[in-house]
């Protein structure tokens, strides 16, 4: 109790040193999770375009559909099917869709899209559909009219209540044809998905691709986005697998999963030269606290305090100025990430935002609140600090009083 009332009192007996060591530790803290919560941030952006907007965490399909997503790999919608997969634990919801492609002409132009048959109000429930509202209504239950993603409206020049052919090929082979009104226009902050998107209600698609009682996909809604490895794993003991398929996001989407795995072994090498700055920075604080208490180190030796003692009070001295600093570091981070996370960096305009765009994200660096994050780059910081401290450890051990004090 002696040694910690003397490492506390010693640290404000020179508060400039005292300062300067806790001031690494801050900016040291403060640099390292500010960083990790941006990347964390922006992978959690990137799950969120993929999963909130449109896939969902978990799916469930025919066999065989992923690998050759044609109407054919289609399943029947059955009632048992649906109640079994809700039954399922961090299930919430199972979003019913009719997937298909379709070349969508205007009196103007004629593109490719990705139409989609759906439950309006359930679909809500994954997507939020109705919030990309921009224009229009949203449809409702018996509606013949769609829902046109923007980007896709501009580029075939219509808007609000013209009309749009679908032309596609349906179920078995037969030929699907469609016109339908814009009953409304919507936007999405994934590039890919505003300019390609066309949503019908879940009976006009399959009227239209002949395909009645028919689905592609069932896309879960999970109270637990963590938990979808574990989704995946009940279902799959439960459905049959040989007629259907479970799939998690990072299995539909391996690109984004590599482009993950690649973005984070390059920031493993960003952050170990941060860690050596930070390392070099607090190393040459402690060493000019060390070199500049030799005499001081020396007197107490000669007086009879024991060189294990001094030691460990100066290694307690660290110990308190690495708490400070990392508190203060987590401190200063936490408002500044919530700022980002509520306002993320908009890349819009440059290089950035084209890369963004190619793979379908919305140009937006925010950051992430999750606490492992603060709690490992503390963690490490602390670490770094402590092993750090070792160097006056030792010293003092070895160290000769008189030649000490002799300076």
């Amino acid at each position: 109790m002696l040694i910690l009332k003397m490492a506390w009192r010693n640290l404000w007996r020179n508060r400039r040193r005292t300062l300067i060591t806790t001031t690494a530790v801050f900016f040291a803290v403060l640099l390292s999770t500010l960083m990790s919560s941006i990347q964390l941030g922006m992978y959690e952006k990137m799950i969120d375009n993929v999963v909130g907007f449109y896939s969902g965490y978990v799916q469930v399909h025919q066999a065989g559909y992923w690998d050759d997503q044609v109407l054919d790999n289609s399943f029947e919608a059955t009632p048992d099917l649906r109640e079994q997969v809700l039954a399922t634990r961090f299930v919430t919801e199972a979003v019913p869709r009719l997937e298909s492609f379709a070349l969508a002409a205007s009196d103007e132009k004629s593109l490719a899209a990705q139409v989609i048959g759906c439950d309006p109000e359930i679909e809500n429930r994954l997507t939020q559909l109705q919030e990309k509202l921009v224009a229009g209504t949203y449809l409702g239950p018996g509606d013949q009219g769609l829902l046109v993603a923007q980007g896709l409206a501009e580029n075939l020049k219509v808007g609000l209540h013209d009309t749009l052919v679908l032309l596609s090929q349906g179920y078995h082979g037969a030929t699907a044809v469609g016109k339908y009104p814009i009953q409304g226009l919507l936007k999405f902050g994934s590039p890919e998905l505003n300019n390609n998107l066309i949503y019908l209600t879940l009976p006009e698609a399959q009227y239209l691709y002949g395909a009645p009682a028919r689905l592609t996909s069932l896309a879960l809604v999970l109270d637990q986005g963590t938990q979808a490895p574990r989704v995946v794993k009940a279902l799959q003991t439960e459905l049959d697998t040989a007629a259907f398929e479970v799939m998690d996001w990072r299995g539909m989407m391996p690109e984004l999963v590599q482009m993950m795995e690649a973005d984070v072994g390059a920031s493993y090498v960003y952050l170990l030269i941060l860690y050596l700055v930070i390392g070099f920075g607090i190393f040459g604080t402690v060493l000019m606290m060390t070199q500049e208490r030799r005499f001081e180190f020396g007197v107490m030796i000669a007086v009879g305090m024991k060189r294990l003692k001094l030691a460990a009070m100066v290694v307690l001295e660290l110990l308190f100025i690495n708490g400070i600093g990392v508190l203060a570091g987590i401190g200063a981070t936490i408002p500044v990430a919530a700022w980002l996370k509520a306002n993320p960096i908009d890349l819009s305009g440059g290089e950035m935002a084209d890369m963004y765009a190619d793979y379908g994200f919305e140009a937006l660096m925010p950051a992430s609140l999750d606490p492992t994050v603060f709690i490992n780059q503390a963690s490490i910081v602390f670490v770094i600090t402590l092993l750090i401290s070792l160097y006056p450890f030792f010293k003092i051990t070895r160290m000769d009083a008189v030649e000490s004090m002799r300076g």
